[in-house]
């Protein structure tokens, strides 16, 4: 599995890693099969939430006994990011996971405590050693701005954000400011939420054809043009063991200049949105 350096932590982290929305709401067996699979297949960068129910939970098992070389990541709801609560709810999903330590640690999305109060508090935390960097998610470039004016150059580790071939806004001023100041970008839902194109439309033969010539697998395609740029990494979900090898595979898929560009025309970025999309 590729792995790039992971912003400007000094890290590196898988390019396709493993999403963990809903993987409580299943089959639980099968949710912690899948994330052993996509770990023995080099996808050790994983992300989580307080959010997410008993996501955290479902990777503890998941990952006993092999937490060294893995890239563990989780979030604080903004209604906990104050300076203690968010100490706190990182403790509480230490716990949960039952590790020692974060490589990286997220606000969720901008909320109503100051930023200074939620970086105050991540810097707390490294300083502990819980986590060893952070990040923020569902940032805009205005929000970025002023987290940059808070925080400084070389802290904010990445910004999750939504992408897919769907929903490509973030191309216009995220992915450049992120580029411009060692910014990881992390896609989530990159295959659409419950929105993948489907095989009789349009979009969906371009991805058909494109997978043929590579013997690959239409969202495979789809994960080799969203990690195309080596400041891009991918967080999808797999619900089996076998769908967790198809994620993996993708990172070995090389598209031409020909192939991108074919996508570009069928899933254009169209025009740059009022305010950032999220889910």
């Amino acid at each position: 599995m590729r792995s790039h350096p992971f912003g400007s932590t000094g890290a590196s982290a898988s390019v396709i890693g493993q999403g963990t929305w809903y993987i409580d709401s299943g089959d639980r067996k099968a949710a912690v099969a899948a994330l052993r699979r996509g770990v023995e297949l080099g996808m050790t960068h994983i992300d989580t939430a307080e959010m997410y129910g008993d996501a955290e939970l479902v990777i503890a098992e998941a990952i006993a006994g092999q937490r060294d070389g893995l890239f563990l990541v989780s979030k604080v709801l903004p209604s906990n990011a104050s300076r203690k609560g968010t100490i706190t709810a990182c403790e509480r999903s230490l716990k949960r996971l039952r590790t020692d330590y974060l490589d990286c640690y997220l606000l969720h999305w901008r909320g109503s405590y100051p930023l200074a109060e939620t970086v105050a508090a991540f810097e707390e935390l490294v300083r502990a050693g819980k986590i060893r960097s952070w990040g923020v998610s569902n940032f805009d470039e205005g929000d970025l701005d002023e987290m940059l004016d808070v925080a400084g150059e070389g802290k904010i580790a990445c910004n999750q954000v939504l992408y897919h071939l769907k929903e490509r806004a973030i191309e216009h001023a995220v992915v450049p400011w992120c580029e411009k100041h060692q910014v990881a970008v992390v896609a989530y839902s990159p295959f659409g939420h419950d929105d993948f194109p489907t095989p009789g439309s349009k979009g969906g033969e371009v991805l058909r054809q494109i997978a043929q010539a590579h013997g690959a697998t239409p969202r495979q395609v789809a994960l080799a043009f969203l990690t195309r740029k080596p400041t891009v990494f991918a967080i999808p979900k797999a619900s089996s063991a076998e769908h967790a090898a198809e994620n993996a595979a993708a990172v070995d898929l090389a598209l031409s200049e020909s192939e991108i560009a074919a996508l570009d025309r069928a899933f254009p970025r169209g025009p740059k949105p009022r305010s950032l999309p999220m889910l």
